[in-house]
């Protein structure tokens, strides 16, 4: 992701980084600077004292140095009365310096003047420790500006970003049934004017979308549905002549299967295009679908040597739409009768869950991550792909649980596991 903290975040973020940069800055020009000016005070006291000094030994060779607490003063040739040169200035040069005298911090000056070198020392002790004092000060500040300007920043960033919230409640609370808004009247024409025409135009076109979807989807089920209703009404009123031969007979069933399929699927495919299906859910038997369901594919295992268990050891009511839980258990015990040639399947209804098992084909190890993607068809694969797809989309709908685990040539186990809130009673 490009923007991982939100605009609210970020805007107080800019403000308080500024205000915290600004007060560093100033809290740094105002140490230097009263360093600086420290320092030039230091040297004028300095230069005002050395002036005195010489003029004071020019009327009078026997003068004292300066001799405080503040300031030290010596001279080379040291008259008998003088105090003589700490050993320590001896290396040092005309000029000025920062020095240490037994561990004292000391502004040196260094002068000649007449053929004598004079030195005066100012105790600069006093002076770090109220820089010291002021860096406390200043970093005190610095901290201080930094809150200041970060509760300050998050009250305009909540004041900022206020209208961008308003459109953003605006757009959340616009459903499919909606009608159209006027989103761009409410908002000056700035950037976020635009952003709010923008999001009304997508508005608009999705609106249209949704009407030519739900158009689309009306004509289908209604198109789908006659001819279909056609063919199994032709295939019935057929199948009710007993003289018709038997392998004819087979092939009109079979055609009357195929189209009660396509009927189970386009309404489940209509169901699943549909947003919410409040209106469709009802209370399903589960226990009486799953045997109306095994009756209708009991013809798969016609010709096979398959042993068939039901084993009914609760009817629990789900709330849902039947043709939806109709067309999972079709796919799931299609498929188990489809690829099961010998052996048994067995089906376990329990409270909270389906559980079928057989002991068919299989399927690999390293296509069980992929049976639920839409057309996957596996090496055995007698359909187009879409039943199981069909079937995780049906159970992601309810928020149902599907797993399937199988090994090849031993058989599969599937298990269909419902909510709490779906089950509307359970009879053990």
């Amino acid at each position: 992701m490009r923007f991982t903290r939100s605009l609210r975040f970020r805007v107080a973020a800019s403000f308080a980084a500024l205000g915290g940069g600004l007060s560093l800055v100033i809290a740094i020009g105002l140490f230097i600077g009263a360093q600086d000016a420290g320092e030039r005070l230091i040297d004028e006291t300095l230069n005002a004292e050395m002036q005195d000094y010489q003029a004071r030994r020019a009327r009078n060779p026997h003068s004292l140095p300066p001799a405080t607490v503040t300031l030290l003063g010596y001279v080379v040739p040291a008259a008998a009365n003088e105090p003589p040169l700490p050993d320590a200035l001896t290396s040092y040069f005309p000029g000025r310096q920062h020095i240490h005298l037994d561990a004292t911090p000391y502004r040196l000056f260094v002068a000649d003047r007449n053929g004598a070198r004079y030195y005066l020392l100012y105790n600069e002790a006093l002076f770090q420790e109220r820089q010291h004092r002021l860096s406390l000060f200043l970093a005190g500040f610095v901290a201080f500006m930094v809150l200041a300007a970060a509760g300050l920043a998050l009250w305009l960033a909540e004041r900022v970003i206020e209208p961008v919230k308003e459109l953003a409640r605006r757009v959340r609370g616009i459903g499919p049934d909606s009608p159209p808004i006027d989103l761009a009247g409410d908002f000056p024409a700035d950037e976020l004017g635009e952003l709010a025409r923008a999001f009304e135009q997508s508005l608009h076109r999705l609106a249209g979308f949704i009407a030519r979807e739900r158009a689309f989807t009306a004509d289908v089920s209604h198109e789908l549905r006659t001819p279909l209703a056609i063919i199994r009404g032709a295939a019935e009123v057929l199948l009710a002549d007993e003289t018709r031969p038997e392998k004819e007979r087979q092939r009109l069933e079979r055609i009357e299967r195929a189209a009660a399929d396509m009927a189970d699927l386009s309404t489940a495919l209509l169901a699943m295009a549909r947003e919410r299906d409040e209106g469709q859910r009802a209370p399903v038997d589960l226990a009486a679908l799953v045997r109306e369901t095994l009756d209708k594919h009991r013809y798969l295992l016609r010709e096979k040597t398959v042993e068939l268990v039901l084993d009914i050891r609760a009817q629990p009511t789900l709330a849902a739409d039947s043709n939806l839980i109709a067309i999972i258990l079709s796919n799931l015990i299609r498929n188990s009768f489809t690829y099961t040639e010998r052996g048994s399947v067995q089906l376990i209804l329990e409270k909270d869950r389906l559980t079928l098992r057989d002991t068919g084909l299989g399927i690999p190890r390293d296509a069980l991550g992929k049976v639920f993607q839409r057309l996957y068809k596996g090496q055995h694969s007698q359909g187009a792909g879409i039943g199981l797809s069909l079937v995780k989309k049906i159970c992601d709908r309810y928020g149902w649980e599907i797993s399937l685990d199988s090994e090849e040539g031993q058989g599969t186990k599937a298990v269909l596991r419902f909510g709490e809130k779906d089950r509307l009673s359970t009879i053990s």
